[in-house]
């Protein structure tokens, strides 16, 4: 099943519209986030195929591989046509599998550089912070991205992984498109970055959308609206973040075609208004 409901999209920055169900390409790199995948046709395969669903806002990063999502997706993807393509700059991946914040404004321009070359682009339709970096002032951070945009080279700015205070610090420099926060049905400790995401029209792009495969006591609840649908408990998770808010932008990633297909027919998935409930408490 493809996306067809055209009424589901969002405006990016205001200009940039895409379906609200988006594909997040972090896991079509090798083991543990890192190298190559071990069967790199299948990645792409994966990517070409969500595309084909309907899928236009595919999300990624630098540290990915590192490099490695980026690169795949030009080679699947490239030249994009109507699709949205997001990266973020800001978080390095060593060899032990550690992510490191690295914010400072030098090493951002220099990694915006690099993505622009893996992803064979002029501009960066949507760069973000990956992470604050607590060595380095928000605000150096925000206006190294805020000179970016100035010099045509990304056309929106987001932040991922930020509270409402450095959301409001960072729009007092750049206008702020989307925010990306971990949010799931089992975990909503962002409930207030999505509330100031919807005062202020910016979309909010939930990472970890299953909650790391971990539902704890949702699992039951999740399994009950699952089977009256004929669905499984990933598509509910899926479909609730959708009606949760206009402005959610989940991108749920995988490297497999059944799952992709899953996740992407999960748009068509409506719950009612008291599953939507049992889902919330």
């Amino acid at each position: 099943m493809a996306i067809t409901n055209e009424s589901d999209t969002f405006e990016i920055g205001g200009d940039r519209t895409v379906h609200r169900l988006g594909f997040g390409a972090m896991r079509i790199t090798g083991e543990g986030i890192i190298g190559e995948p071990d069967d790199v046709d299948a990645a792409k395969g994966v990517l070409e195929r969500a595309v084909e669903l309907g899928v236009d806002f595919v999300d990624t990063a630098d540290s990915y591989g590192p490099g490695v999502s980026e690169r795949l997706i030009r080679e699947a993807l490239h030249p994009y046509d109507d699709v949205v393509v997001a990266t973020k700059g800001g978080l390095l991946r060593n060899r032990e599998g550690n992510w490191i914040r690295h914010a400072d404004p030098d090493y951002l321009r220099n990694a915006h550089l690099c993505s622009l070359d893996r992803l064979g682009v002029d501009s960066i339709d949507l760069y973000q912070l990956h992470r604050p970096d607590p060595d380095v002032p928000l605000e150096a951070s925000v206006e190294a991205l805020a000179e970016l945009k100035d010099d045509g080279v990304v056309e929106h700015v987001g932040l991922s992984n930020v509270s409402v205070d450095q959301l409001e610090r960072a729009r007092e420099t750049v206008e702020i498109a989307t925010v990306q926060n971990r949010y799931s049905v089992v975990d909503r400790d962002s409930e207030d970055v999505l509330r100031a995401c919807e005062e202020h029209g910016i979309g909010f792009i939930p990472w970890f959308p299953f909650g790391g495969g971990d539902l704890g006591a949702k699992g039951r609840v999740l399994d009950e609206v699952a089977a009256a649908h004929d669905a499984s408990r990933f598509q509910v998770a899926l479909a609730w973040l959708l009606a949760r808010s206009p402005v959610m932008l989940p991108i749920p990633g995988t490297s497999s075609l059944d799952h992709l297909a899953e996740n992407v027919a999960a748009s068509a998935l409506e719950l009612t208004d008291d599953e939507l409930a049992r889902l919330a408490d």
